[in-house]
């Protein structure tokens, strides 16, 4: 593979990375150094022609309603679940977790948002899950407030 295919694959590797070149906002020499994929000089070079065919960062523009749910917890079978993932339904229903649901103009890309602003805001996520029109979060109890905003500001 040549360089610049090489660069390519490794920002693939790399969504922040790819994000923050559609954005305009990459030390092109750091990042080069970061994906080690060869002569930084090369790889600068090519990161620079690769920022320049990806399409202009845009955020999102969304509108969603977001509530949390406090007393969510694992759910027995007779209680109507927030959240299901695998074999694990979470439902308002006496536990000790939090959840946020946002309803609206939400998707997978919103939950991706979501859980990267959880992240750098220091919220642990219990479970997570998303379609077209709702997203939902169980966090822990006294991460609620923390996460409310963390969700608002994502979407």
């Amino acid at each position: 593979m040549t360089v610049a295919a090489d660069t390519r694959e490794a920002v693939r590797e790399h969504p922040f990375l790819e994000t923050a070149l559609r954005a305009g906002v990459v030390n092109y020499t750091a990042a080069a150094r970061f994906l080690n994929v060869g002569d930084v000089e090369a790889v600068t070079a090519a990161l620079r022609r690769y920022a320049e065919e990806l399409a202009e960062y845009e955020p999102p523009n969304r509108r969603a309603s977001v509530s949390m749910k406090s007393g969510v917890g694992p759910a027995d079978g007779d209680t109507e679940a927030l959240l299901v993932v695998g074999d694990t339904a979470f439902a308002a229903d006496g536990g000790d977790s939090t959840a946020v649901v946002a309803s609206g103009d939400v998707d997978a890309d919103a939950l991706a948002d979501v859980l990267g602003r959880l992240r750098t805001a220091e919220v642990g996520v219990e479970a997570a899950a998303g379609t077209e029109g709702t997203l939902v979060v169980v966090v822990g109890h006294r991460d609620g407030a923390n996460a409310v905003r963390a969700v608002e500001d994502a979407l």
